[in-house]
């Protein structure tokens, strides 16, 4: 599956990387690539919940932070890992809307 997605650090999951329009798939490629895009939604809500954790932790530090300039950093970190979730989310909708389209 390689050939077909992408490790994506930040995200921290595989991403599709398609190199043609899907249509130009195999039926048995593309039954392939939605099953391992199956494998890698049903791991978001996990990693949700890992940055999850990691932005409650950095909020209780926030909370009794007295230096200014850590605060800055803090919040910086806290927007920057919601923004990774938000990110997260969006992928994890896209394959319900991939499903509705191909049973349509």
């Amino acid at each position: 599956m390689d050939r077909f997605f992408t490790y994506d650090d930040q995200l921290g999951i595989d991403l599709p990387s398609l190199d043609q329009p899907w249509e130009n798939y195999t039926d048995q490629i593309q039954q392939a690539i939605l099953s391992h895009w199956e494998k890698v939604r049903g791991q978001i809500p996990d990693r949700i919940a890992e940055l999850e954790h990691t932005i409650n932790q950095k909020q209780a530090y926030l909370n009794v932070e007295e230096n200014f300039e850590r605060s800055c950093l803090l919040n910086s970190q806290i927007s920057d890992l919601a923004s990774i979730i938000n990110d997260l989310w969006i992928w994890y909708r896209t394959h319900e809307e991939v499903n509705i389209k191909l049973h349509a």
